[in-house]
């Protein structure tokens, strides 16, 4: 028997045994608490062997990774720091933060999942911000441990010695092989400072009795940061229970299955590549293939079924599915109308059964154009980070250009205008118009048990944010009209959406501010049609100095994310304000530009 072959019986019987020790109280667990996570659904539904992850680096069963995800956990629990404010247990966390930076593959789930079985609350870091950046999210979120592979070990150095965190390094290398005992953290994992004292490490036996008696529902699960509309970026707390709401509605409305196999190209710090293409396939049993980025021709050739393994999900921002029709004009242009083109459209309609466009609004020529050449019609849904999905046109039916269709199950909206009248109200089964109110609009506010539990260390915003009956209140006008929702815009300006990412204009304004030669500045999202909104900075300058595009991008390339650095600039001897000072944005975009601001 070869060493693969031994390997392999050891994270077998792993899993059988952690299985086992689940087992007694099973029914009475689920019973009185149904709610549990990614790896307990897991082991609930005995995946065992089948692939869940197919990446860079190999493919890897759910057996596979539920060991290296409970040795990880024994890491964790051995080195994290425990947070004095909460209340101790003898062996798993109660909520302290675990921050990991992993590349999209198999590195990531087993950071996330060591992360959840330990009790930790999971703060997903993204791979493009700067160390500054990192430093906000490490230190806003006081985490305890940071988790990162190897690639990532010079983006954090600085920031973890400053602010005196632990720091445990994934190998890449190590959890691709089958050829070591992986079940022992010291091989695919090291402490950068030190050790692993395994005297402190807690058995898995008790491990896995905590999880059974653990109560998820209420429990913090993971903290996403996202842009507000004023100051620094704002960390949103979800449960357990936040997340299963929001899987389960997925599973449900989108017929998730153990066989289905999607494809995932998405940035994994958002809810949309974390819950719609990660955990949900997880849940089912499916099987995700992780692509380090997106890369049209590559995507193209998983569409086109030229891999080995077979995709029938996709999933995507607007701006990625006007970069594969790009890539399709380049590639398959000169034959356009051809037996080549039929051949495509023809492969993507027999073999993908569902494809999601999602982030930001989708532009009714991308829509078209992609119909034409797939024969898909994408299904466009809304969602934020707060609550997951909200809204999502029909999986079977009409999908109406501009809709974002209606509520799913769980889920209930309502449509209120700046007078505090309510003009619509609806769930997954029927909507209510108040009468007299047909095709108002309305601010969207959403309800149901997939909504945030608040925002991080900052309770007079999660008060704001929220009406006193307990309806979150999105910022975004809405339109109930012809049996479905429509997007009409942001309640706020400052908020751009380009590329998938909603951007805070008055944050990249507080950083171009630091810049010695600006004077002055406002940031406006302009209309296009690749990114749905492409950032822009007007400015002035202080006395006797001056500045290129270039020059601000080069200068913005260390201080912020790539996504929010402007791609177009205008200079003003000064900008224009009203009486009380403030810059009218939408009159700005029109005078500086020529444009109309989005609405």
């Amino acid at each position: 028997m070869n060493m693969q072959s031994i390997s392999r019986m050891f994270n077998n019987r792993t899993a059988e045994l952690i299985s086992i020790s689940l087992r007694p109280c099973m029914c009475r667990y689920f019973a009185s608490d149904s709610t549990k996570p990614v790896f307990f659904q897991t082991l609930r539904e005995k995946y065992g062997d089948k692939v869940a992850i197919v990446d860079n680096i190999g493919e890897h069963s759910y057996n596979k990774i539920l060991s290296l995800s409970t040795s990880l956990s024994q890491g964790i629990l051995a080195t994290a720091e425990r947070d004095p404010t909460l209340k101790t247990s003898t062996f798993l966390l109660n909520g302290e933060r675990v921050a990991f930076l992993c590349p999209n593959n198999v590195t990531y789930v087993v950071a996330q999942w060591g992360t959840w079985m330990s009790g930790a609350t999971a703060v997903p870091l993204c791979k493009s911000h700067p160390p500054s950046e990192l430093a906000y999210f490490l230190n806003d979120s006081a985490v305890s441990l940071v988790v990162t592979t190897a690639d990532y070990v010079d983006k954090v150095r600085e920031v973890i010695k400053l602010l005196g965190v632990k720091h445990i390094v994934l190998d890449e290398d190590k959890i691709a092989s089958n050829d070591t005992d992986n079940n022992v953290i010291n091989d695919f994992a090291t402490l950068t400072e030190g050790k692993f004292n395994s005297d402190l490490f807690a058995e898995k036996r008790l491990i896995t009795e905590k999880w059974r008696q653990t109560k998820w529902k209420n429990r913090a699960a993971q903290l996403i940061y996202t842009s507000g509309t004023t100051g620094r970026p704002k960390g949103v707390l979800s449960t357990f229970g936040n997340i299963q709401s929001q899987v389960s509605m997925l599973l449900d409305s989108w017929e998730w299955s153990n066989k289905d196999v999607v494809l995932h190209v998405l940035p994994l710090h958002h809810v949309h590549g974390i819950i719609n293409l990660l955990v949900c396939p997880l849940w089912c049993g499916a099987t995700c293939v992780m692509l380090p980025e997106f890369n049209a021709d590559k995507v193209w050739s998983y569409l086109l079924g030229e891999t080995e393994s077979k995709i029938n999900v996709f999933m995507a921002v607007p701006t990625i599915y006007a970069k594969l029709l790009q890539a399709y004009d380049s590639k398959f242009g000169s034959v356009a109308g051809g037996r080549t083109t039929e051949f495509i459209k023809a492969t993507l309609q027999n073999n993908i059964r569902l494809m999601v466009s999602g982030s930001a609004a989708l532009p009714q020529p991308i829509m078209e154009q992609w119909d034409k050449v797939t024969g898909h019609r994408l299904l466009e849904r809304y969602g934020m980070t707060e609550f997951g999905m909200a809204l999502s046109n029909p999986l079977n039916g009409l999908r109406v250009p501009g809709s974002v269709g209606t509520p799913l199950p769980s889920v209930q909206v309502r449509l209120v205008t700046s007078e505090g009248k309510i003009t619509a109200e609806g769930n997954s089964v029927r909507t209510t118009v108040t009468p007299g109110m047909e095709g108002v609009a309305g601010e969207l506010q959403v309800k149901g048990p997939n909504v945030f539990k608040l925002y991080w260390q900052r309770p007079d915003a999660t008060e704001e944010s929220f009406t006193e009956d307990g309806w979150f209140k999105t910022g975004d006008t809405v339109m109930y009209e012809n049996d479905m929702y429509h997007i009409l815009g942001r309640t706020s300006v400052d908020i751009i959406k380009s590329g998938g990412y909603k951007i805070s204009s008055l944050d990249v304004e507080r950083r171009l501010l630091s810049h010695p030669s600006i004077e002055e500045c406002a940031v406006v999202g302009l209309p296009d049609m690749t990114w749905g909104e492409r950032v822009a900075a007007i400015i002035s300058l202080k006395e006797d100095c001056q500045m290129t595009l270039r020059v601000l991008r080069d200068w913005c390339h260390n201080k912020m994310p790539s996504y929010v650095i402007p791609t177009e600039l205008k200079i003003l001897p000064s900008l224009p304000r009203n009486v009380m000072g403030k810059v009218n944005k939408k009159e700005l975009i029109v005078e500086v530009f020529g444009e109309e601001a989005l609405p």
